[in-house]
């Protein structure tokens, strides 16, 4: 199952019992502050959670997936993930 940014903001709506609309703009501010972070090319470290690196990308041949004509892709940056020790222990039942 998938959780929805407005599956996130009933949880905290009935855990703090902050209103709807301050829930949402607590979600909406910290997802604001670590999309700027990263598009600065800042990593984001939320402790016990894990770390969101920007790692660049090189210009590479790739391979156009309906014609199969060789290509060149562009350089990129992409955003990675990298859960923590505590969070990989919660997962397996540890």
């Amino acid at each position: 199952m998938t959780l929805t940014k407005a599956q996130l903001v009933e949880s905290i709506h009935s855990k703090i019992g902050l209103t709807k609309n301050k829930s949402s703009e607590i979600v909406e501010t910290c997802l604001e502050i670590i999309k700027s972070e990263l598009e600065s090319g800042k990593d984001v470290l939320i402790s016990g959670f894990g770390k969101f690196c920007v790692k660049e990308k090189r210009e590479r041949k790739g391979r156009n997936p309906a014609t199969g004509d060789a290509m060149m892709l562009a350089p990129r940056r992409v955003v990675t993930f990298k859960c923590s020790g505590k969070l990989k222990d919660r997962i397996n039942g540890k």
